[in-house]
């Protein structure tokens, strides 16, 4: 009888390089994981169908002189492409905070730490949680803006501030919407990295879109006008604007303002990020 010796067969080690492809699949999944991003981007996209339906169903163009109060349509110088978006104030919340809770969230539950030990160069991650849910959220919510214009076709059919697809600057404004609440997911983004807390962040967020441009309402008229296009809500509202007023910023300058915000809250998420401990 021959005895044969097995000798140990050596374990096999595979060496998974760190790419920016990987990290941005491994953020992609985690995104999709969280029953969070489902229900916060339902809501956003709800809430501009909602709102721009109702906006364009309840306009009345004797309101204002009736002395009626103010209503999502009880506007003069409303349109069917600012009626089918009044529900962007709304969904930018929802958005932002999405971003937040996206990059805050792990700060929370000490899961960061593990992140940065797979991903030591650490930048990757930021840019990636941006590049996951910009998109997202821009698709999502142009798709949403879109269905409440068309939701609304048929409730200003006969007036005056009726438009169709076709006309001129709708489908502009639509998308342009839809860029505005991608950036603003980008921006929760950053904040959640720069502050590092979920409650910080959504307090910065509401803060900046909205508090902020009332606060400075208090400065002196010249000092007030001067600088209240700037402000990243209404440089935001710009873009999506079928008609500008004489005091606001064209669309792609208001693109441009406020793309500058949102590069500069990266900026300092991505200086934190790489210079202090998680």
């Amino acid at each position: 009888m021959t005895v044969t010796s097995l000798a140990p067969v050596p374990a096999r080690t595979t060496n998974y390089k760190v790419t920016g492809i990987r990290v941005l699949r491994s953020e992609w999944a985690k995104f999709w994981s969280l029953r969070s991003s489902w229900i916060t981007l339902g809501v956003a996209v709800f809430l501009l169908v909602l709102f721009g339906a109702i906006a364009s169903y309840t306009y009345s163009p004797d309101a204002a002189a009736t002395g009626g109060p103010p209503g999502p349509g009880s506007s003069g110088d409303s349109d069917a492409v600012s009626l089918a978006l009044t529900g962007v104030s709304f969904a930018q919340l929802a958005v932002g905070v999405l971003g937040v809770l996206l990059s805050a969230g792990e700060y929370s539950t000490g899961m960061i730490r593990s992140t940065l030990a797979a991903v030591p160069r650490r930048l990757p991650v930021l840019w990636s949680k941006a590049a996951v849910i910009g998109p997202i959220a821009l698709v999502l919510t142009t798709v949403g803006a879109l269905a409440a214009f068309l939701l609304g076709v048929p409730g200003l059919d006969g007036e005056k501030i009726a438009l169709g697809l076709g006309d001129d600057g709708v489908l502009r404004g639509l998308a342009g919407a839809g860029v505005y609440l991608g950036l603003v997911a980008v921006f929760g983004v950053a904040l959640g990295v720069l502050l590092r807390s979920s409650a910080g962040a959504i307090a910065a967020l509401v803060g900046v879109l909205l508090i902020l441009p009332g606060l400075a309402s208090l400065l002196p008229d010249s000092l007030y006008d001067s600088i209240n296009p700037y402000f990243p809500s209404n440089a935001g509202s710009a873009v999506y604007a079928l008609h500008q007023s004489s005091d606001a910023l064209s669309p792609g300058a208001g693109l441009a303002v406020f793309a500058g915000w949102v590069a500069l809250a990266l900026a300092g998420a991505a200086y934190r990020l790489v210079k202090t401990d998680a």
